[in-house]
C-alpha cells in the first residue's frame, strides 16, 4: 500500500552532508570509476575502497586492507584503470595468489566480484564501520553470539561478529546476511549459501566466505529505504533466491494440532478441537497437523517422510477428515521435512539412486539430530533428480487433499549444511500453488509465511518481538510468530493454570494478532472466561485487518519493502526518536502495517506486571484505534495505558485501510490525513484500487464526507467505529472529500 503522508523527503546529498570530517578522510585513490552521481574509489595497494554519492562518502574505506584473499591483502595491478562500469582488474596478494576484481554499478547498487585463480581460499571484503545496524534474521536472537554485555535481545546488531555464519547455529534456520544501516542509507550483502564471515561494528563492516568455490560478489545497496529494499529484492531474485507472491488463505487465523493437543493428535481429537474453535466464533482458515499422522509402529515410520502411509487407528478415514475441513473452508497443512529415517520407507530407494547427501566416501551420510529420534539421511534437494523424486513422494499426501505444508527441519546444529538446503522444495511447492509455512531458507521468501522458531511460555518473552522485527529488517516481513501462547511443555495438560499463564495468553494473543498470521493452539476454554474473551477478540481483530495486511504483503513481493511489518527505523528513517527502542531494555516494540496502522503491543518479559508503555508517535496525526482520540505526532506518550483487552493500534498516515467487516470487505477511511493517496488490492483481484483523500487541517473534525468514483458517481458510505467505510471495485479510483461543520 502506498501513500503520500509518510513519504520520506530524502536526498542522499542531505544525508551525506552530515557525515563527520573524520569519516570523510580522503584516501589516495588510483582507481576512480564514476557513473552518474556514484563513484568508486580505491587504492592499488590493499584495495582500500570507498563508495561516494555526489562526491561525498557513503561507504567509507577500511583503515587497512579492503579485500583479503587467503588472509592476505589484495593489491591491484600497477597501471590499472577503470573508465566505465563494469570494469575488471587484475589483483594479486603478497604471497602470490591471483584474482580478478570486477566492479559494476546499478541504479542503487555497487557490486564487487572477486574471482580467485584457485578455489578454496577465504575471501573478505572490509570497509569502515557504521551504526546502528539491523538484520541477520534468526541470528539476531542467538544470544550465544551476542556481543552485548548483558546478552539482552536487541534488533541493533552492532558488534555482531561471526567467522562461521550459517544455519544451525543455535536455533537459527531462516538465514540472511543482509545488514541495513538506515541512518547512512546503505545496506550490504554477500550472497553465498555456504559458511560465511559476517562482522558489523562502529569500526568495520566485513562480509566474506570461509572457502571461495568460485566468484565471490559483495553488494552495496544505497538510496532511500524503498530503493534499498527494491535493489535487495532484485539481487535475491537474480541469484535464484526468489520472493514469491503469498496466498491470502495463509493470512487468516490458523490452528495447530501440536499446540492444541500435543502428541494426542488423531482424527477424532483434531476435528473435536477444530469444531469447538469454529463453534466459539474463531474465524479459522487453515489447520496444521505437524506430526503423529504416521504409523505408530514401527518406530522407523515416525517421520513426515512416511509419505502416504497413515496410522489407520488414529486416522481411520483421512479423506473424511479432509472433506470436513474443506466444507469448513479450511486448508489442511502437514508437517514436511527432508529427513529420511535410515530404516524407514523410501530410504533404500533414495540411497540406491544417490538422492541423499553423501559423506567423504561417497556413501549416503547418516545424521543424528533433535528430530527424528533415529539416524536419518538428508535429501540432496539441489540434485534435480532427487528433487523430482521427493516431489512425487509429496504427491502421495496431496492425493488425499493435503494442500499446505509446515516445513520443519530442525536440530542440525554442528553439521556443515548449506543454508539453502530446503529452498528448492519450497520453490516447487510455491510454484504448485501449495500453502507453505517457511522455517528454513536462505534469502528466499518461498513461503506464504515466515515462522519464527518455537516461542513458548518458559522462554524469555523479549525474544519473540525482537525475532519478528529482525526478520522484517532482513526482508522476511510475513511473520507468523508461532502458535498463540506456544506450549507449556509437552505434558501441558498436567499443568494447573496459574494467574501468570492467564495474563501470558492474553498478551501473547494480542501481540500475535498484529502479524501476517496467527495460529491457535492452547484451548481458550481451558483458561478463565476473561482470558478466553481476549483470545477471541485478538483472533477477530486479526481477521478484520487480514485483508489490509495481505494487500501489503502483495506489495512486498513486488517491491521488496517490508510493508506488512515495517520497523520504525525503516518507515521513519530520518526521525532520530525511532532508534534504540525495539530492544529488551526499552521494549518499544512498534512497527507500521502498511502506511496507515501503527502497531504498539505491550509485550516482552515483563508481560506479567506491566500495564503501560511509552509509545512513540512519529510524524503526522494519529488516532487511537479503540477510542478515536486524536494525537499529534513527534511525541512520546509516556505511561500509556494498555490493558490486555485494549487494541494496541493507532491509525495515521493516509488513514485508509482495507478491512473485513462482518464478512464484507470494505475500504475504511479514518479522519487523520489532510491530503493523501492510498493504493491497495482485494485478496482475490490484483487490480489496484486507489483512494484519494482530501481531508481537513489538523484540529478540525470531519462531520461528514463525499465519496465519488472516477465517473463522479457518489458512493454510499457507512460509519464503522471511527471510520467511514464503503465497498470497493478493483481498478477503480475513489475521491473522498471531508466535510466540516458550516
Amino acid at each position: 500500500m502506498t501513500s503520500t503522508p509518510n513519504a520520506r523527503s530524502f536526498t542522499l546529498a542531505a544525508v551525506l552532508a552530515s557525515t563527520s570530517c573524520a569519516a570523510m578522510a580522503q584516501i589516495a585513490p588510483s582507481i576512480d570509476l564514476q557513473k552518474g552521481d556514484v563513484s568508486f574509489l580505491s587504492t592499488l595497494v590493499g584495495t582500500r575502497y570507498e563508495i561516494r554519492v555526489n562526491k561525498r562518502p557513503l561507504v567509507d574505506a577500511a583503515t587497512t586492507a579492503g579485500i583479503l584473499l587467503g588472509g592476505s591483502p589484495v593489491s591491484l595491478q600497477a597501471g590499472s584503470s577503470c573508465k566505465q562500469s563494469p570494469c575488471t582488474l587484475s589483483a594479486r596478494t603478497s604471497d602470490g595468489q591471483s584474482a580478478k576484481l570486477t566492479i559494476a554499478f546499478g541504479p542503487h547498487t555497487a557490486t564487487l566480484t572477486l574471482t580467485p585463480e584457485h578455489p578454496g581460499l577465504e575471501v573478505r571484503f572490509v570497509t569502515a564501520g557504521a551504526t546502528p545496524a539491523y538484520g541477520l534474521a534468526d541470528h539476531a536472537v542467538e544470544q550465544t553470539l551476542s556481543t552485548l554485555p548483558d546478552k539482552s535481545f536487541n534488533t541493533d546488531v552492532t558488534g555482531f561478529a561471526d567467522d562461521a555464519f550459517q544455519a544451525g547455529q543455535g536455533n537459527s534456520r531462516l538465514i540472511g546476511n543482509f545488514i541495513l544501516y538506515p541512518t547512512r542509507h546503505f545496506a550490504v550483502l554477500l550472497i553465498d549459501p555456504n559458511r560465511k564471515i559476517v562482522h558489523t561494528s562502529a569500526d568495520e563492516i566485513v562480509q566474506g566466505v570461509a572457502s571461495a568455490r568460485s566468484a565471490v560478489t559483495m553488494q552495496y545497496f544505497f538510496g532511500d529505504m524503498h530503493q534499498i529494499y527494491k535493489a535487495y529484492l532484485d539481487a535475491r531474485n537474480a541469484a535464484g533466491y526468489r520472493v514469491f507472491m503469498p496466498k491470502y488463505q495463509a493470512f487468516g487465523v490458523g490452528w495447530e494440532a501440536f499446540g492444541a493437543l500435543g502428541w494426542n493428535t488423531n482424527q477424532s481429537t483434531d476435528l473435536e478441537s477444530i469444531d469447538r474453535y469454529l463453534h466459539d466464533g474463531y474465524p479459522l482458515r487453515w489447520a496444521a497437523v505437524g506430526s503423529g499422522f504416521w504409523p505408530a509402529e514401527p518406530a522407523s515410520m515416525h517421520e513426515t517422510t512416511s509419505f502416504g502411509l497413515w496410522d489407520h487407528h488414529r486416522y481411520p478415514d483421512p479423506k473424511a477428515l479432509v472433506q470436513h475441513l474443506t466444507q469448513e473452508h479450511l486448508a489442511l497443512l502437514f508437517g514436511l521435512r527432508i529427513t529420511f529415517i535410515t530404516t524407514g520407507p523410501y530410504s533404500a530407494e533414495g540411497a540406491a539412486k544417490g538422492y541423499f547427501l553423501k559423506d567423504k566416501k561417497g556413501e549416503p551420510a547418516s545424521y543424528v539430530g533433535m528430530w527424528p529420534r533415529m539416524p536419518y539421511y538428508l535429501l540432496d534437494a539441489h540434485n534435480p533428480a532427487a528433487l523430482d523424486w521427493y516431489m512425487n513422494l509429496v504427491g502421495k499426501w496431496q492425493q488425499y487433499g493435503v494442500t499446505g505444508w509446515k516445513e520443519d527441519f530442525y536440530g542440525y546444529n554442528g553439521y556443515d549444511l548449506r543454508d539453502d538446503k530446503v529452498d528448492p522444495i519450497n520453490d516447487r511447492l510455491m510454484q504448485q500453488g501449495q500453502m507453505v509455512i517457511e522455517r528454513n531458507g536462505y534469502l528466499s521468501s518461498n513461503g506464504d509465511l515466515h515462522r519464527i522458531n518455537d516461542f513458548n511460555y518458559n522462554q524469555d518473552q523479549d525474544r519473540g518481538p525482537v525475532n519478528a522485527l529482525a526478520l522484517a529488517y532482513s526482508g522476511f516481513p510475513l511473520v507468523y510468530p508461532d502458535i498463540v501462547g506456544g506450549t507449556f511443555t509437552e505434558n501441558r495438560f498436567d499443568i494447573k493454570r496459574t494467574p501468570q499463564m492467564e495474563i501470558y495468553m492474553q498478551r501473547n494473543a494480542m501481540w500475535a494478532s498484529l502479524h501476517a498470521s496467527m495460529g491457535m493452539g492452547e484451548p481458550p476454554w481451558t483458561f478463565s472466561p476473561a482470558t478466553a474473551a481476549i483470545m477471541l477478540q485478538a483472533a477477530r481483530l486479526h481477521a478484520r485487518i487480514a485483508p489490509y495486511i495481505y494487500s501489503n504483503a502483495r506489495r512486498f513481493a513486488s517491491d521488496g519493502y517490508p510493508w506488512p511489518l515495517a520497523p520504525l527505523p525503516v518507515a521513519f528513517t530520518d526521525d532520530p526518536q525511532v532508534y534504540a527502542r525495539d530492544n529488551a531494555a526499552t521494549r518499544g516494540y512498534e512497527w507500521m502495517i502498511g502506511d496507515a496502522l501503527l502497531a504498539t503491543p505491550l509485550y516482552g518479559n515483563d508481560y506479567n506486571t506491566a500495564t503501560t508503555r511509552d509509545i512513540y508517535l512519529p510524524e503526522g496525526q494519529w488516532m487511537d484505534f479503540d477510542t478515536g482520540q486524536l494525537y499529534s505526532g513527534h511525541q512520546l506518550l509516556r505511561h500509556f495505558a494498555l490493558p490486555p483487552n485494549k487494541t494496541p493500534l493507532f491509525v495515521g498516515g493516509s488513514g485508509v485501510t482495507l478491512e473485513d467487516r462482518d464478512g464484507a470487505l470494505k475500504v475504511c477511511v479514518y479522519p487523520v490525513a489532510q491530503n493523501a493517496t492510498a493504493t491497495f488490492t482485494l485478496p482475490d483481484d490484483p487490480r489496484p484500487i486507489t483512494v484519494k483523500v482530501q481531508g481537513l487541517p489538523v484540529g478540525q473534525r470531519w462531520t461528514s464526507a463525499i465519496v465519488a468514483d472516477s465517473r463522479g458517481t457518489q458512493i454510499k458510505w457507512n460509519v464503522d467505529a471511527h471510520s467511514i467505510s464503503f465497498p470497493a471495485t478493483p481498478g477503480e479510483t475513489y475521491q473522498v472529500h471531508a466535510v466540516a461543520k458550516p
